[in-house]
């Protein structure tokens, strides 16, 4: 049955005794790790060679566009194919790419694009690995761990975003050009992993192939409209809130910081994120969980205002550790509530639909703030996409009353 509030503690230790979760969070480990490896060396060098804000948004788009032309294939191939090997393969394919880059930037290169084609590469291999990866879960741990298991997975994916960016930009900063070598090594680890687990993975009934198969993610969607909500606001809330792409700018020329501190930077979200998601683990939140979740939103919008204007790096390490703790608390809502209002036959389509909501609002976030910040200026596009989020949670409050009454998950 339920575990009663009193024993929440003891059922998130609880989940260490399921073999496939835990090399479920080696894989999330060593994929979190490289991806962050990834990110902020390319972050550095792009902006080292081209010296170019745009470029630094272009990063993004160049992972994201793919995401949006394959997540309807991917999303079916997650409910069609063993969700493990494709997990698997994909963290090949980023082992691949890093190496790639590593190699051609030990040439001296004075060229960005084919960077960019590396990473869109790389952009479609996590555009099928997202799906799969979250459609695996639910299949591993009671439902009565699920939202235990959801916060216990979401800390090592902080802790892969807090300390990947950190030893990344240390990397960068030591060994250069060799970082990349690292992430591919990692990734490597994640794929083998990966290929480990033992729960069988590949959904037994098949619906006959067609337009409405399709989009059955869509249709799903559709008809749970708390599902609807929470997933669009997130994607207009981090679209506009988006601010990680340009942090290169705000060391370099705003806080006058190298690549050490960039690294800190874009690890302190993921700090602020693991506190809270290290509580989590161990207790549900105790309070009213619609109200909470756009409270979380208003929080998160307010950071980012704060650290658009900030000129000392105090303030905007802990308007960044604000911002991952706010966003902490809407990810474990919007995926307990998406993952759990979901049929095992149409996870992977969702979950390819919520990839885009993530990916759009974190890769297609930065290419507005970095095309944006090209106009008008880095301190104004940042808080312009500020003053949006917090609009859009006034809206989506307003407009869907079904979440904010929401009591429990």
């Amino acid at each position: 049955g339920r575990p009663i509030a009193g024993e929440q503690p003891q059922a998130a230790r609880g989940l260490f005794q399921y073999p496939d979760f835990v090399l479920l969070l080696m894989t999330r480990s060593g994929m979190m790790f490289g991806l962050n490896f990834l990110n902020v060396a390319v972050g550095w060098h792009i902006y080292q060679i081209s010296g170019s804000v745009l470029n630094l948004g272009l990063i993004g788009l160049a992972q994201f566009l793919p995401v949006l032309l394959l997540f309807l294939v991917a999303g079916l191939a997650a409910d069609r194919i063993d969700r493990r090997l494709i997990v698997a393969v994909c963290n090949v394919v980023h082992l691949i790419v890093s190496i790639g880059i590593g190699v051609y930037l030990l040439t001296g290169p004075t060229e960005v694009w084919p960077i960019f084609l590396m990473l869109s590469v790389h952009g479609a291999a996590r555009g099928f690995e997202h799906p799969a990866l979250q459609a695996i879960l639910p299949n591993i741990v009671p439902r009565e761990l699920f939202a235990n298991a959801i916060a216990v997975s979401s800390s090592v994916t902080k802790i892969g975003q807090l300390g990947g960016p950190a030893v990344g930009g240390l990397m960068v900063a030591l060994i250069d050009e060799a970082s990349y070598f690292v992430a591919a090594a990692l990734f490597g680890v994640a794929a083998v992993a990966a290929l480990m687990i033992q729960t069988r993975l590949r959904v037994a009934g098949r619906e006959p192939f067609g337009l409405r198969t399709i989009l059955g993610g869509f249709h799903h969607i559709w008809r749970e409209k708390i599902v609807l909500a929470s997933i669009s606001i997130d994607l207009v809330a981090v679209l506009f809130g988006g601010i990680m792409g340009l942090l290169p700018v705000f060391a370099a020329d705003i806080l006058k910081v190298g690549p050490e501190f960039l690294g800190i930077m874009r690890g302190t979200p993921a700090l602020g994120a693991l506190a809270v998601a290290l509580v989590l683990a161990r207790v549900r939140l105790p309070w009213h969980i619609g109200k909470t979740f756009f409270l979380s939103l208003a929080v998160f919008g307010t950071s980012i205002l704060v650290f658009s204007f900030s000129t000392v790096l105090w303030l905007s390490l802990l308007s960044l550790a604000l911002y991952g703790a706010a966003d902490m608390i809407s990810v474990y809502v919007r995926q307990t509530l998406v993952q759990l209002r979901t049929p095992d036959a149409l996870r992977g389509r969702v979950s390819a639909v919520n990839a885009v909501s993530i990916n759009a609002s974190n890769e297609l976030g930065d290419f507005r703030a970095g095309s944006m910040a090209a106009v008008i200026g880095t301190v104004p596009a940042v808080a312009i996409g500020a003053g949006m989020t917090l609009l859009a949670t006034a809206l989506w409050w307003r407009f869907f009353p079904d979440l904010r009454r929401l009591e429990r998950i």
